[in-house]
This record gives structure tokens, sequence and C-alpha cells, in this order.
């Protein structure tokens, strides 16, 4: 009796413990946590051209906050600080969505679109195709995928448009923090 005790107890203890165990995408999110308040430079590795309102600017993102379900990443084209990433942790899934704002603080007619994962995807990297509020607000993005790409070294932002041409790749270096006092619109 004593030994199928302790087996009932080792099988409970065990079911704990790898219940515990953390999705791929909680893992990938988590890796923004020692990255928050810092601003990197990047640059574009794939589908600039001259006049994409891109090409030419100086590109930052900066991990403006950092919250166990949500993190916020404006991303800043030379003058322009309209743009943030937002990635939100819910049902071990990560969703990406875009907020667009106008100088004064105030919402962009053409916000919060992107998508939600499918799946946990991986700790280095996360899918997300577009979900049905951004087929209803921007038709054409309905054939939209984006990926973030994050390995400790590297972040990078990709959108393809799938039935096109359209490709967009920026990618910033991880280990070299630069100084910037830069906040979103």
């Amino acid at each position: 009796m004593k030994k199928i005790v302790l087996f009932i107890v080792f099988i409970a203890f065990s079911s704990a413990v790898f219940c515990q165990e953390k999705p791929n995408s909680k893992l990938f999110l988590e890796q923004f946590k020692d990255l928050k308040g810092l601003y990197f430079e990047g640059k574009i590795i794939a589908g600039g051209k001259e006049g994409d309102g891109f090409t030419g600017e100086k590109l930052i993102m900066q991990v403006l906050s950092y919250e166990d379900r949500q993190v916020k990443i404006p991303f800043f084209v030379g003058e322009n600080k309209s743009r943030t990433w937002i990635l939100s942790y819910s049902n071990n899934v990560l969703e990406l969505k875009h907020d667009h704002r106008h100088e004064d603080g105030t919402r962009d007619e053409i916000t919060y679109y992107g998508g939600t994962a499918t799946n946990s995807g991986s700790p280095t990297i996360q899918m997300f195709p577009a979900d049905g509020e951004t087929c209803q607000l921007i038709d054409y993005a309905c054939q939209n995928v984006w990926w973030i790409t994050m390995d400790g070294k590297k972040f990078s932002y990709n959108l393809r448009r799938i039935g096109s041409d359209r490709l967009f790749t920026v990618e910033f270096d991880l280990t070299k923090a630069i100084e910037s006092d830069y906040k979103p619109w």
C-alpha cells in the first residue's frame, strides 16, 4: 500500500512539473524582459526601395514596456514616431498588432491591424497570419503574414503578402543598444 501511495504522489508531482513547462510563445515573449527601455538601430534586409518611406531613414526600435502578457515596441522611421508593435500573450499564443498614431497621439484611421499565431511557435520565431479584423480594415492586407524572429542577438520584423512580391524585413542588432530619447506619438 505504501508503494502505491508513493507511486501516486510521484505521478501527481510529475504531472504538476510537466504542466508547468512554458509554451514556446511565452519563452519568446520573455526574451524582451531584459531589453526593456533599450533602443536599437536597424537596417532593411529585404523589400526596401527608394520612396517607400523607410529606405534612407534612420530605423530605431525600443522595447518601451514589458509586462507578463504584453510587450510594446515602438518602431521609429526617421522623425516619424507613429508606429508601435504590440505583442500580447493569451491562451498560449501571441498576437501582433500595429498601433498607428498621429502626432497629437490620437489613433490613426488605420490602426490595430495584425494577426494571431495559430500555435505556440518556437522560442525564436513567431508567425502571425492576418486576422479577420485586419481583413475588414485593410482588404489588401488580408493576405499578409507577419513574423518576428528573436534569438538574443538579432530581432527581425518581417512582412510577406501572399500572392504578390511584397516582402519587407528590417533587422536590429540587439548586442548594440544605442542612446535615444524618442517616445512614440
